[in-house]
């Protein structure tokens, strides 16, 4: 049970990412929020009953022009 004040949103709710931080390993690309949710860093997210929740990231589109193949650089 949360203890902050204001007490974390709960991870049935839709603002369950604004619960804090209580766990983060970056290396592995995780962090562990109060409300008990397992938050990755492709925006993923494992509630503590078990249900995943695909990433939600917002994708651009390239922009016109540009090319999506190799960068400049490669060779």
């Amino acid at each position: 049970m949360c203890q902050h004040r204001p007490p974390c949103p709960s991870a049935n709710t839709a603002d369950r990412d604004a619960a804090r931080t209580l766990a983060h390993q970056p290396k592995q690309g995780w962090s562990l929020l109060c409300n008990g949710v397992v938050l990755f860093d492709d925006t993923g997210e494992l509630l503590p009953d078990g249900r995943v929740v695909e990433p939600h990231r917002a994708t651009r589109a390239p922009r016109a022009g540009l090319s999506t193949g190799a960068g400049a650089g490669a060779r």
